[in-house]
């Protein structure tokens, strides 16, 4: 199994994990949690396919369908001993972010041969998942968190990218953007990073503005 399909399998795992973690937050029945481990475990990959223009990737391999009921039951049963669930699912969402980060560059890279493509899907892929999952299970959206998030994802599809076309081994290129977007995900979950605030004239209510 190459590094690239394992980092594939760790992502959808990760981020059903977050999926699950977020029913067990709301108290859901098990199929609440196999929902939301799937929709979140393979919602940003089918989102690049679907863009791509590919075969949708877990259509091809059921195995990843079967990965994300797997965690979804794990945390079903294990989830109330874990203290601190919003905090891990933030942690587990970082990890997921990075591996998707580099699989979605790794895959527009080779399905269009254009650098930005590749960037926008590694960005897309590492951030559509944990989207739905919050909007779907009512949580506060990651996207919407003051500390720097898309920007970890565009910067690890940017070094995959950057590393590929500069003739670097599919594993160096993908252990060194994953190791780039979690250090920067990680850090801003750590020590609170982010970019500087719109500082304007907040707009005016809609009723205001009749």
């Amino acid at each position: 199994m190459s590094f690239v399909l394992l980092l594939d399998y760790a992502g959808v795992a990760v981020f059903a994990a977050t999926g699950a973690l977020a029913a067990s937050r709301k108290q859901l029945d098990i199929v609440g949690f196999l929902f939301l481990a799937g929709v979140t475990g393979i919602g940003g990959g089918t989102f690049r396919d679907l863009i791509l223009g590919v075969p949708v990737f877990w259509v091809l391999d059921h195995t990843y369908v079967l990965v994300c009921a797997a965690v979804g039951v794990l945390v079903f049963f294990a989830g109330h001993r874990i203290e601190y669930r919003y905090r891990l699912l933030l942690w587990l969402d970082a990890v997921g972010l990075a591996a998707y980060a580099a699989l979605g560059a790794a895959k527009g890279l080779a399905a269009t041969g254009s650098p930005v493509v590749a960037v926008v899907m590694g960005m897309l892929t590492a951030t559509f998942g944990g989207i739905l999952r919050d909007l779907l299970a009512g949580e506060p959206s990651v996207l919407l968190r003051p500390e720097i998030y898309v920007t970890a994802a565009l910067a690890g599809a940017g070094v995959f990218t950057a590393a590929s076309l500069g003739g670097l081994p599919d594993f160096v290129a993908a252990l060194a953007a994953f190791a780039t977007a979690f250090s920067i995900r990680g850090g801003a979950l750590k020590f609170g990073w982010r970019f500087p605030t719109y500082k304007g004239r907040p707009g005016r209510h809609p009723d205001d503005a009749m």
